[in-house]
C-alpha cells in the first residue's frame, strides 16, 4: 500500500525540501522560532522522523503522501537540520527570501 521510505531521497530531493521549508519559514519572518525549535530538537531528528511515519495517518489527507514522506525522510537526518538552520540564518541575515536573492 504505502510504501514510506522505501529509498533514500536524492540530493535533489533533498535540495527540493530544504529549498521549500526555508522559503516557506522566511516567507512568514519565523526565522527566530524556526531556528531556536530546530537547534533544540535537532539532536532527536531521527526519533521525530520516525514519529512522522507513525502519525502519517493524520498527516496524509492534509499534505499528502509525497510531501509527507519526502519531508520525513529529508529530516530524520541531523545533517539536513543542519543544513536547513544554516538557510535559515542566511536568509535573516539577507533579510529576504530565498525566492528573491
Amino acid at each position: 500500500m504505502f510504501d514510506l521510505w522505501k529509498e533514500e531521497p536524492t540530493e535533489a530531493e533533498t535540495e527540493k525540501a530544504l529549498d521549500e521549508a526555508a522559503d516557506s519559514i522566511l516567507k512568514r519572518k519565523l526565522e527566530a522560532p524556526a531556528i531556536f525549535a530546530l537547534e533544540m530538537h535537532k539532536p532527536i531528528a531521527p526519533f521525530l522522523g520516525y514519529g512522522a511515519l507513525a502519525m502519517a495517518p493524520f498527516l496524509v489527507p492534509f499534505f499528502g503522501f509525497d510531501t509527507v514522506n519526502d519531508y520525513s525522510r529529508v529530516f530524520s537526518k541531523r545533517q539536513n537540520v543542519e543544513r536547513l538552520i544554516r538557510r535559515l540564518e542566511a536568509g535573516a541575515k539577507r533579510g529576504v527570501t530565498t525566492e528573491t536573492a
